[in-house]
């Protein structure tokens, strides 16, 4: 190794025992000598130079149990257990995504449960005798976390949503708004990620299709579908369905003419504290942003601002890794999704811009006696505690034959380019019970390009307007069990599973294509397998 780069490494890590930023910077330098720099940094003594939480023994075996299998005629040891010893096991029907991590002490259930009653709280306009409860809007998308994480699963668009009563759009599926910079201090702000995009000027970064009495809603979004053939090898034919989005009965006015719209469902909630427990060096080691290994999958982390400690830390929450903790993740959905305020987002009106004077003037639900915001502590950390602990179901099927064939196939096919199988999560987890878990997410993590077919055209914060986080899949088998549907991708567009596979392009256009040449008995075996998850 060059004595400049050793200096480099050395200084990157004294800075980043005083700065978080400097310390990923580190990781990142690492991950691209003993990634994609030759291996100059992947010696047998030390497999896993970032990993600062394991002694050099178990930076060993974490880096052989991780390792690809290349055996496919059984499961791997502990595959069943796809979430290591939170995993849980118990009976597979709809509350199969509502259950708690199965290591949790009694304390922490109890924590548990106290934070699935305010997830599931539905809250109230103000004033209210209902004093704990009240604080709604004025402008919102949902009256509870539940009612957008229905049974703690995945969301749908419209077209296929019970209907609300009030409105008759969903709760579960919204759009992001946003502008490009205007001026000299928006691009400064983007530079310096004090924000990740521009909001729209008039209507904020989200669009809000309800509103308390007096206070009109922002709009309702629509949806057009049009149908798009694609063949497969063996004579069959998938359909899928392109959508196109637009915004009717604007209730503030026309909006901002470069207005750059993306439709989000809510996701599933399961595993999402043991995807926070993942070291940042392991998601670092799988960036490869120049392809250095030719494989044609790149892969890009997004950092974003800790709007807590003003730091600069790896995202790794939501649809373009824009949120970099379940805090911060939940602190935002109070607000922008109900319009509850709470300790890191203080205010009463949650998401109504300055154009907006009614909603900005109606009474909020602060009530001084319990607290300076409408959700005070103990509430957001319930709830953040609730989220990250709720448990991934274990595997079904793990030895059937047609499953293994199926994995196979997911393996050749590149998939796991991007739906990297399994991590082992940090020792020094902030949660004992996350920690030194082996899990199989198939996630990276990480931002990759999808293609013109899924791209928004809306940048947010590192990722552009083609590129999104790989959605972990674990638990994806069980969707239509949870849900009720079999609706994927991030507006719901893909009808099952393998429509899911045929809108992905850009990097994955490989696999995508392998996917589409198969036999249709090896398409099946690969759709067997994905359900298995």
């Amino acid at each position: 190794m060059r004595s400049d780069t050793k200096t480099m490494i050395r200084q990157l890590f004294s800075a980043g025992r005083r700065s978080p930023a400097a310390r990923l910077a580190a990781f990142a330098l690492l991950a691209g000598l003993a990634c994609g720099g030759g291996g100059l940094l992947a010696q047998p003594s030390d497999p896993l130079p970032h990993r600062d939480d394991l002694s050099p023994k178990d930076r060993s075996r974490v880096a052989a149990v991780v390792a690809p299998t290349t055996d496919f005629s059984v499961a791997e040891r502990f595959e069943a257990m796809q979430a290591g010893a939170t995993t849980s096991r118990k009976l597979v029907n709809r509350d199969a995504f509502s259950n708690f991590h199965d290591n949790l002490s009694f304390e922490e259930e109890e924590s548990f449960k106290l934070g699935n009653a305010l997830f599931r709280k539905v809250w109230v306009s103000s004033p209210a005798s209902t004093q704990a409860s009240d604080g709604l809007g004025p402008l919102f998308n949902s009256r509870s976390c539940q009612q957008c994480h229905l049974k703690d699963g995945r969301g749908h668009p419209p077209a296929v949503a019970p209907q609300n009563a009030e409105t008759g759009d969903a709760e579960s599926m919204f759009l992001r708004l946003s502008i490009p910079p205007q001026t000299d201090a928006d691009r400064q702000a983007l530079a310096e990620k004090r924000l990740l995009r521009i909001p729209e000027p008039v209507y904020g970064g989200q669009l809000q299709d309800k509103g308390l009495p007096g206070i009109p809603p922002e709009g309702r979004m629509e949806i057009a579908y049009e149908e798009i053939p694609v063949e497969l090898n063996g004579g069959e034919v998938a359909h899928l369905r392109k959508p196109t989005y637009r915004i009717s009965s604007l209730g503030y006015g026309p909006m901002h003419p470069d207005v750059m719209l993306s439709p989000r469902v809510a996701p599933q909630m399961i595993g999402l504290g043991l995807a926070e427990a993942i070291h940042p060096g392991d998601i670092l080691a799988l960036a490869d942003p120049d392809d250095a290994d030719g494989d044609g999958i790149s892969g890009r982390p997004s950092f974003v601002r800790d709007p807590e400690s003003g730091e600069i830390v790896l995202g790794r929450f939501g649809w373009k890794a824009s949120t970099a903790t379940l805090h911060q993740q939940t602190s935002d959905a109070f607000s922008g999704d109900i319009g509850i305020s709470s300790p890191p987002r203080p205010e009463g009106w949650g998401e109504c811009t300055v154009a907006q004077t009614a909603c900005r003037t109606a009474p909020d639900g602060i009530q001084p006696a319990l607290g300076d915001s409408e959700a005070p502590d103990p509430v957001l950390e319930l709830v953040a505690f609730y989220s990250r602990n709720l448990a991934v179901p274990a595997r079904r099927d793990v030895e059937d034959p047609q499953v293994l064939r199926g994995k196979k196939l997911f393996y050749a096919a590149g998939c796991t380019g991007c739906h990297t199988p399994k991590f082992v999560t940090r020792r020094d987890a902030a949660q004992k019970g996350h920690d030194f878990q082996l899990i199989w997410p198939y996630s990276d993590f990480l931002l990759h390009d999808m293609g013109d077919g899924l791209a928004d055209g809306r940048p947010v914060g590192d990722a552009s307007g083609r590129e999104w986080r790989t959605a972990p899949l674990w638990g994806i088998g069980l969707t239509e069990t949870v849900s009720d549907h079999t609706l994927f991708l991030h507006d719901g567009r893909a009808r099952n599973l393998l429509e899911a596979i045929l809108w992905h392009g850009g990097e994955a256009q490989a696999a995508r294509d392998a996917v589409v040449a198969m036999p249709p008995a090896d398409r099946a075996d690969l759709l067997r397998f994905l359900e298995s998850l």
